[in-house]
């Protein structure tokens, strides 16, 4: 029998606890792994009630109980919330709680009771402010695993998969901290998690440029011919199948996409606003390079509207599923 996924809290004063409780909800419409919160099951409960969702939120003592709890109930690995939480109002005190319940999840996975994380979204501010000293969710769970090496993020959605080289960072800055290693090391590190975690043997990857044009043969920038080209060059003499660099603005045209099985882009928006184009409700966000599964809906909190019912989960159920795709990949 398939090991549970482990589901993160999240943010308690974000859209975390009620997309948690529509993708229960959505699981006795259609087939959805089997999975369990880590949160605070009085909370969910309240949440529940207050929008008039008919979800019997139960705890359980450990994660191999949730097989037998799921068809019936939301099962809940409890982590006491001590603080009131009040929707759209992030709270420094919760953010112990918050960080437990990230190391409780991924404890599950490395002692093989869960078979991957999957991460509802955080408040960087709120956890910083309650004394977290990692960027973000990302550096946290690289920290945990003790990971040698720096994970690499990849967007996906079932046309698309991208992973930007450089991220969170001005756009000004992008050109300076771009290098020819971290390109060789983000295309490492997808090629193969690609190969074990996907099933595509041999992974096609296409390399963008920087600049317009990819350069322009040097008249709109010297990126592509000093930093990116001998990136590429590397990995092929690695023995992966790459190719590049391209023009940003036709790789992801309808027939391009066709060519490669994901494109290495070098800042974050260069990566993200095509796929988010293409299927803005079902982005998936992946972190490659960890011992364990990692997935996330790739959006953020959303104070704005929580604690209302409307928040779309279609982006936490397609990171369920394709959490459960890869572990099943994986375990072959």
């Amino acid at each position: 029998m398939a090991k549970p996924l482990a589901l993160t809290m999240g943010e308690p004063a974000g859209i975390g606890g009620e997309l948690t409780l529509q993708a229960w909800r959505e699981a006795k419409r259609s087939k959805l792994p089997t999975f369990f919160v880590v949160d605070d099951a009085r909370r969910l409960a309240r949440l529940a009630e207050r929008l008039n969702w008919q979800v019997d939120v139960r705890e359980i003592d450990a994660p191999e109980q949730a097989e037998e709890v799921f068809p019936d109930a939301l099962p809940v690995w409890p982590l006491a919330l001590h603080e009131e939480v009040t929707p759209g109002q992030p709270d420094a005190a919760t953010a112990n709680s918050v960080i437990a319940s990230v190391e409780h999840a991924v404890s599950a996975v490395r002692t093989k009771r869960a078979s991957a994380v999957v991460t509802n979204p955080i408040q960087k501010s709120a956890l910083a402010a309650g004394g977290f000293s990692h960027p973000g969710h990302t550096e946290f769970l690289a920290a945990l695993d003790e990971a040698s090496h720096p994970p690499v993020m990849m967007l996906a959605i079932d046309e698309l998969k991208v992973v930007p080289v450089t991220i969170h960072m001005p756009l000004r800055k992008v050109a300076d901290q771009l290098t020819t290693a971290a390109i060789v090391h983000a295309g490492t590190v997808t090629a193969d998690a690609l190969k074990r975690d996907f099933g595509i043997a041999s992974p096609r990857i296409a390399v963008s440029g920087l600049n317009p044009h990819a350069g322009e043969g040097g008249l709109l920038g010297q990126e592509e011919h000093a930093v990116i080209e001998p990136a590429i060059q590397a990995l092929a003499e690695k023995g992966y199948d790459v190719a590049g660099p391209f023009a940003a603005d036709s790789l992801f045209h309808e027939s391009a996409r066709r060519s490669y099985d994901v494109a290495l882009c070098m800042y974050h928006d260069q990566a993200l606003i095509p796929l988010k184009t293409l299927d803005y409700h079902n982005g998936v966000n992946v972190t490659l390079g960890l011992s364990f599964i990692r997935t996330s809906p790739d959006h953020g909190t959303a104070l704005d509207i929580a604690g209302r019912g409307t928040a779309d989960p279609r982006s936490l159920l397609a990171a369920l599923r394709t959490a459960a795709r890869m572990a099943e990949q994986r375990s072959h």
